[in-house]
């Protein structure tokens, strides 16, 4: 359990164990490793439970979620998604074994840019989740489908989706908290706060 019980793990040893578990998910399940196909296809079985017409003449729902076809909505992948959250969860309990409680709502920088509102924070989180599904629906995968399941397979669009994804977050932060960021780097030499 002392192995479980680092704050922090190599970064190394963390990308070796992804290659490996991908490796594993390859082998086993035939599938690339990846989670925003699930949500598809909970959306599809969502919209099929009230305009199930809908669902039947929408292409995009017909990729990923064919009731007609006997797909099995309930698959590994499907599990995965479900079992993240607990994971992170186990993680984050096992990580403290110092006894140590890490609470926070609102990061220091967001307040210092946007205030301490916690609704605020939870809306801007929301949304920001939702744009990038969004965009990982478009490219046809996500963080995990491109940026790890299709870069250990050398596909071009898995690059290009994690090169425009890395530069998409950097612009973003940059935009958000370019100038305070800076106040923080200015202050300990002696710059204006």
């Amino acid at each position: 359990m002392k192995l479980f019980g680092k704050r922090r793990w190599s970064p190394y040893v963390v990308g070796i164990g992804i290659g490996v578990l991908s490796w594993i998910t390859f082998a086993v399940m035939g599938k690339a490793l990846g989670t925003s196909t699930t949500l598809a296809k909970v959306a599809g079985l969502g919209t099929g439970l009230v305009a199930p017409d809908h669902v039947e003449a929408n292409s995009y729902y017909g990729k990923y979620f064919d009731p007609d076809a006997g797909e099995v909505m309930f698959d590994w992948q499907f599990w995965l998604v479900l079992a993240m959250p607990v994971g992170a969860w186990l993680g984050a309990r096992i990580g403290r074994s110092d006894g140590e409680r890490f609470v926070e709502h609102v990061p220091e920088l967001w307040r210092r840019r946007f205030g301490d509102s916690r609704a605020l924070r939870y809306a801007a989180a929301f949304v920001g989740g939702m744009v990038m599904l969004f965009g990982a629906r478009m490219a046809g995968g996500c963080t995990s489908g491109h940026g790890i399941s299709g870069s250990l397979q050398l596909a071009a669009s898995s690059w290009t989706f994690f090169m425009v994804m890395f530069a998409s977050g950097v612009a973003t932060a940059w935009l958000l908290f370019g100038r305070v960021a800076r106040q923080d780097v200015a202050a300990p030499t002696g710059g204006n706060v």
